[in-house]
């Protein structure tokens, strides 16, 4: 039977409500709209801090910006929202009403931190993280990375420097400039077909793809409400075969396009849960949606599903041979571990314990990126600073999730499902860390 993406309905419990439980959702309602309100005044001031908004305009802030960041007042309304949340989260008996208080009540604690964050007043790259996006990610010491690479040179062709080997592999793969648009088209069509196998999508939901330069970031998805997307692919730098397949889940199905579809219908509109309508990019919110649209490659490709499908559709579209693509495909497997490398740059660099030159070093020989790749990356975490963590410790929280939910293994529609029910939900990150436990 598919599974819908609409398959969350409404708790047909409403009508059955006592008075109290009604005062209560209207209290909660309105913290919602004050929630959106402030994260808006926020946003007024700091560009980086809504990432989408597709509420009323009645919630808009009407009050002309400031000459100087009312960081104060800013705080103070923070404090006096985190605090009436808290009061219904300890006194409520309905869970659902629990879970929004809860919800709304981490989403403040990292408004408050970027409020400083904002206002040049720093913390440490851990206590950073917690408070913006709720988890403290693992360290890995050179140890580890040096162990990791140690099993890429087992399997690389050639002799000599790692890096250079694997550089010297990928090149074969590079997309050709004239060939992008038609390669990652054909790349989110699979994707998206793939997931409308087991999701109903919305009628009239659709995305653009733009390519862009002058980036920090690989690729952006930048969600306008109404189940629109517009889907950014930066190329400052050379855009891989693989990317494309990557980029078409992780941006689009069933990434981020579909994580916010699904907030959208099914508790925006479907629950009236305003609180959704806001996406501050510096959140908890954002743990679960880059470490899900990173796992969601593997829902959408599992197995070797994505180098069969860039040996038979992706390599002939681009023009590009197949020989070694196997081999490079296992080495992205095992390199993929070593993406725990950006956290511990952003680490030393945010805590003044690493220089700019050593973060180089460490990204090109652990992170195994060429030269610009690894400046762009410098560039990623001076602007997002301990956003990192949300790729590599989020997507491991998201799959250790599935794991305890028996959604790994070889029933596809178990997959979804449980995909499906994470992504559709206020889903927080103390409850994927309780699980990884």
């Amino acid at each position: 039977m598919r599974n819908l993406l609409l398959l969350f309905p409404v708790l047909m419990v409403l009508s059955c409500k006592s008075p109290a439980e009604k005062e209560e959702d209207r209290q909660l309602n309105k913290l919602a709209k004050d929630y959106v309100h402030l994260g808006l005044t926020i946003g007024q001031y700091d560009s980086d801090f809504v990432d989408a908004y597709y509420g009323p305009d009645s919630l808009k802030p009407k009050q002309a910006v400031a000459e100087s960041f009312p960081k104060d007042s800013l705080l103070a309304s923070v404090n006096e929202l985190m605090n009436e949340l808290s009061s219904v989260a300890h006194s409520s008996t309905n869970d659902s009403n629990q879970i929004r208080a809860n919800w709304m009540y981490d989403q403040l604690l990292a408004f408050s931190r970027r409020i400083r964050i904002y206002s040049e007043e720093y913390a440490t790259f851990d206590e950073e993280s917690k408070a913006l996006f709720g988890v403290v990610a693992p360290v890995y010491d050179e140890d580890y990375f040096k162990a990791t690479v140690d099993e890429l040179d087992s399997i690389l062709p050639g002799s000599g420097n790692v890096n250079n080997r694997f550089q010297k592999l990928a090149n074969k793969f590079v997309i050709p400039t004239e060939k992008l648009e038609p390669v990652i088209n054909a790349a989110i069509a699979e994707a998206r077909k793939r997931t409308k196998a087991h999701y109903q999508l919305p009628a009239n939901e659709s995305f653009t793809l733009e390519f862009v330069k002058d980036k920090p970031w690989s690729g952006y998805n930048w969600y306008k409400g109404n189940y629109k997307s517009v889907v950014q692919i930066n190329t400052d730098t050379k855009i891989f075969i693989d990317r494309a397949i990557d980029v078409g889940s992780h941006e689009s199905y069933p990434g981020h396009h579909v994580y916010n579809m699904l907030l959208e219908k099914n508790l925006y509109h479907d629950r009236g849960w305003v609180e959704l309508s806001l996406y501050p990019l510096f959140s908890p919110q954002s743990l679960i949606a880059e470490g899900s649209a990173n796992y969601g490659i593997e829902v959408a490709f599992p197995g070797n599903d994505k180098v069969n499908f860039a040996k038979s559709i992706l390599l002939p579209l681009a023009g590009l041979d197949t020989a070694g693509i196997d081999v490079y495909f296992k080495a992205l497997a095992i390199k993929a571990r070593l993406n725990y490398v950006r956290n511990e740059v952003a680490r030393g660099l945010i805590n003044d314990t690493m220089s700019r030159g050593k973060a180089l070093s460490w990204l090109k020989k652990y992170g195994l990126m060429n030269d610009e790749t690894a400046e762009k990356s410098l560039d990623f975490i001076r602007k997002y600073r301990s956003y990192v963590i949300n790729y590599n410790y989020g997507q491991d929280l998201i799959r250790n999730y599935m794991a305890q939910n028996g959604a790994i293994g070889k029933d596809p529609n178990k997959r979804w499902e449980v995909f499906g029910r994470l992504l559709s939900n206020e889903t927080t990150p103390a409850s994927l860390v309780k699980s990884h436990k």
